[in-house]
C-alpha cells in the first residue's frame, strides 16, 4: 500500500517500519483487534506526511537543482542505471494486466485508493477500514464501490 502511495519501495519500506514503530510506542496498550485498523491509519497518516515533505523538498531544491546548456534541468538520479526491478527478465515475468492495475490504482482519487487497496489488498473489514480511514463504514463502501466501478471501467479488457 505505501508502495503505491509513494513510488519507492525503499521510502515505503521506511514509511511501514515508522508506522510499526509508532504502533507500539503508542498503542501497545490497545486491545488487540484495535491494533490493524489503528496501524493503516498510521501508516496513511505517514503516507500524507511524506508526499507533504516531498512537496516541500521539491519546492527549496528546485532553485539548486542544476541547469544545463540548454536550460533543462540536469538530474543525476534519472541518469542512474534502473533497479533490478527495471531488468528486462524481471519486466517480461510482469503480466501486463497486472501493471495495468497498478497504474489505474494510483490514479484513483486518494479516499478510493485507500479504501480499494485496504479492503482488496489487505483484506479489512468494512468496519476496521472505516476505523482506519476516519469515516463511516457507508463511505467505505461507496469509496470501494466507486473504486471499483473506476478500476472495471479502465481495465475492461482485463476485467473478468
Amino acid at each position: 500500500m505505501a508502495q503505491v502511495a509513494v513510488k519507492d519501495a525503499d521510502e515505503a519500506l521506511d514509511i511501514v517500519q515508522d508506522a510499526m514503530f509508532t504502533l507500539v510506542r503508542k498503542y501497545s496498550e490497545k486491545p488487540h483487534d484495535e491494533w490493524r485498523p489503528l496501524f493503516y491509519r498510521i501508516l496513511q497518516n505517514r503516507i500524507t506526511d511524506s508526499h507533504r515533505r516531498n512537496t516541500v523538498r521539491s519546492r527549496v531544491f528546485a532553485f539548486f537543482t542544476p541547469r544545463g546548456e540548454d536550460g533543462e534541468t540536469f538530474d543525476p538520479v534519472a541518469q542512474a542505471p534502473g533497479r533490478a526491478s527495471a531488468t528486462p527478465h524481471i519486466r517480461a515475468e510482469l503480466d501486463g494486466a497486472t501493471e495495468e492495475l497498478q497504474v489505474a490504482v494510483e490514479r484513483l482519487p486518494r479516499r478510493q485508493q485507500q479504501a480499494f487497496l485496504l479492503r482488496a489488498l489487505e483484506g479489512l473489514s468494512v468496519a476496521d477500514t472505516a476505523r482506519a480511514m476516519k469515516c463511516s463504514g457507508g463511505s467505505v463502501k461507496t469509496h470501494y464501490s466507486r473504486a471499483v466501478h473506476n478500476l472495471r471501467e479502465v481495465l475492461k479488457e482485463h476485467w473478468s
